[in-house]
């Protein structure tokens, strides 16, 4: 995210995201290079968490270099790609980076050049925030057990008042049972993350408009990132493009003018309507009523 305001030298913020357990790592970073990436990587993921399966990552330059892929080749992970301007691909990455924006907007000065400091309680917001589709918390989904808050000893809850009367046995037994359930907790929450996905999608199928498409076929393309200002005439559909190819994911390859190839989403396209015409129809003659 980013270029924000300078911040104690930082502009940036790098954010990674667990998929299952929308556990988020963070960042602040001065630029948004490959090095902040391999920091990243090595500082934070390996070491805390071990080496993922699967990276998937936007096709920024930071994430497209021969150092990246030489890590994740070298640990064994695979890297996918997801489309260009085509958030919905990652989208729990942009909704992370969202709720993220708004909790720092809430808590940052009025200069908003403090956001660095504040990204770790950022960050621990998140992470103890409960979220509907998993049915818990992320900081319970790592860690087996909800965290207790300081607000919480400063107000005397419960578990701070048996935590004066504690007795090393039964606190032993209680967290030796938290960490045997923690993996049917896991699995539910995936479950409960799957049904809340399945339920998303089916009321996204039922607002799209269904569209084929078929190779030659001219297209407009939107350009999601052209910044228009009020009066502008000015369309963010640019083309026509010619379709070259249709993946079986959705995915189209389209050549411009020049012949070169780029691959879109096919959210993003429509069919162009330059030839099609409107046939005349016969005119109809209208007279006065008759007066009474």
């Amino acid at each position: 995210m980013g270029p924000f305001p300078f911040s104690y030298g930082n502009e940036y913020i790098l954010v990674a995201v667990d998929y299952v357990s929308k556990w988020v790592e963070a960042l602040a970073s001065p630029t948004n290079d490959s090095r902040v990436v391999i920091k990243l990587f090595k500082s934070v993921i390996f070491p805390r968490f071990g080496v993922p399966r699967v990276v998937i990552s936007d096709g920024g330059s930071h994430f497209i270099n021969k150092v990246f892929e030489k890590l994740l080749r070298e640990n064994g992970v695979t890297h996918k790609v997801a489309s260009p301007y085509h958030p919905q691909t990652s989208g729990q990455v942009e909704i992370s980076n969202r709720e993220i924006k708004g909790i720092l907007q809430k808590t940052v000065s009025i200069t908003r050049k403090d956001w660095s400091k504040k990204l770790d309680d950022a960050l621990w917001a998140y992470r103890t925030a409960y979220k509907t589709p998993l049915g818990t918390t992320p900081f319970h989904l790592v860690y087996g057990k909800a965290c207790h808050l300081s607000v919480e000893l400063e107000y005397k809850a419960a578990w701070a008042v048996k935590l004066i009367n504690f007795d090393i046995l039964p606190a032993y037994e209680r967290r030796s049972m938290q960490l045997h359930e923690l993996e049917e907790i896991r699995h539910l929450a995936y479950d409960n993350s799957r049904i809340y996905k399945e339920r998303s999608k089916a009321y996204h199928d039922k607002r799209i408009i269904p569209r084929s498409f078929a190779p030659n076929d001219q297209v407009l393309l939107f350009n999601s990132r052209l910044r228009l200002f009020p009066g502008k005439l000015k369309s963010r559909w640019s083309g026509p493009f010619t379709i070259k190819e249709i993946t079986p994911h959705g995915a189209i390859v389209l050549l411009n003018t020049k012949g070169e190839e780029f691959v879109v989403n096919g959210q993003r396209v429509k069919p162009y309507l330059a030839d099609t015409r409107v046939e005349k129809g016969e005119p109809v003659t209208f007279s006065d009523p008759p007066h009474a």
